[in-house]
């Protein structure tokens, strides 16, 4: 659709890898996934082998050396293919970096070589049941007690939540200094008092693992703590941004391959004598949808390689994640109308891309959330 530019001749021989092992372990499992509500330990221990897993983390951590590139192309894979579940980008994108970005050496070393292998899968827990996109508002508390912490709380929409085995804790350690009173904590999934709750049941994404988790009381050492005390909130924001442009890259590829999808259909559906896409609605339909197709395309690689020379800005990321993800929703909605009846039936492509892009619009940041973002630059 688009000539493409951006990607260099590693990251492209990197997507053929992706594709191979989306063909042969995602798709197969698809079902599997959605129903058992979690994608298998399995498959992220072969995602490990295979090296998708932590690909830009260097390789003296056990990572692929490689860089934001990387990361983008598996994004654009697995959401060309449909697939859904499998917290790769999550644990591998923005979990691992604050580790790497803010660790000590020991942390490290403990354990990104676990991570990229598959062995550790990661969880962030920020939300919290009455905080929604409000870091400043969460109520998990982390106090020193002698040369430990102890954390008491509750997080909601926990994605790995299931699956997790080390998730870095967001808490207040200082609760009467708002924001400035933030820190995060490395805390491991077997130790006492930790419980993970139910699987939250969603309208979409059914194999994402999605849970609440509890700390009662958990104690960790001071060697838990990640980053500077009382300085979580500008780690939170150095990472965001990245979170909301893989978001971003995710929706422009499910665009362009759901708009495929639907022309391919609307080209064998025959209706009243002749095919859906010979009516003169569809064709305008569909000429409009690969008009927001390109532009999503044109703004999302050239942010890419603006990230890949580490200058996306917090509002450029906003910008770009308001605009594909409203542009993506809208547009699904038209090509699920374009399916009919078919549209609305689970085992169609579009209907499980419709149902999995809604949540696009809500997490790393709700939509209103980027606006107020980006309108504080107007």
């Amino acid at each position: 659709m688009i000539t493409r530019s951006v990607y260099r001749e590693d990251h492209e021989m990197f997507r053929a890898t992706v594709r191979r092992f989306v063909e042969r372990e995602c798709l197969p499992r698809q079902a599997q996934w959605d129903e058992a509500g979690c994608v298998d330990r399995d498959t992220w221990l072969k995602a490990g082998k295979e090296g998708l897993l932590c690909t830009s983390l260097p390789e003296e951590y056990g990572g692929g050396g490689g860089d934001f590139g990387h990361c983008a192309v598996l994004i654009e894979e697995m959401s060309a293919a449909n697939i859904s579940g499998p917290g790769f980008y999550l644990h591998s994108d923005i979990i691992a970096p604050y580790i790497l970005r803010l660790g000590t050496e020991e942390q490290k070393r403990r354990w990104l070589p676990r991570c990229a292998s598959g062995e550790c899968i990661l969880a962030i827990a920020m939300s919290e049941p009455g905080a929604g996109s409000d870091l400043k508002a969460i109520r998990t508390t982390a106090v020193r007690d002698g040369d430990e912490y102890v954390i008491s709380g509750s997080k909601t929409f926990i994605s790995n939540g299931l699956n997790c085995d080390l998730i870095v804790v967001v808490a207040k350690t200082d609760p009467a200094a708002g924001a400035k009173g933030v820190s995060l904590f490395l805390v491991e999934a077997d130790r006492p008092g930790f419980k993970k709750g139910r699987k939250l049941a969603k309208i979409g994404q059914n194999a994402a693992d999605t849970a609440e988790l509890f700390f009662d009381d958990v104690r960790v050492p001071d060697a838990s703590l990640l980053g500077e005390l009382n300085k979580g909130f500008v780690h939170l924001m150095q990472e965001l941004a990245q979170e909301r442009f893989i978001i971003a890259i995710g929706a422009a590829s499910k665009m362009e391959a759901m708009l495929a999808e639907t022309i391919r259909y609307t080209r064998e559906r025959k209706v009243f004598g002749q095919t859906v896409f010979d009516f003169q609605n569809t064709k305008f339909k569909l000429a409009d949808l690969k008009t927001r197709a390109a532009a999503m395309r044109i703004m999302v690689d050239f942010y890419l390689a603006e990230h890949l020379r580490r200058k996306l800005t917090v509002e450029e990321a906003a910008i770009a994640k308001l605009f594909t993800t409203e542009t993506l929703c809208a547009g699904l909605d038209d090509m699920l109308q374009l399916h009919g009846g078919y549209g609305y039936m689970m085992e169609y492509p579009i209907a499980r891309a419709f149902v999995d892009a809604r949540v696009s619009r809500i997490y790393g940041g709700t939509s209103e959330v980027m606006r107020e973002l980006i309108s504080r630059g107007l």
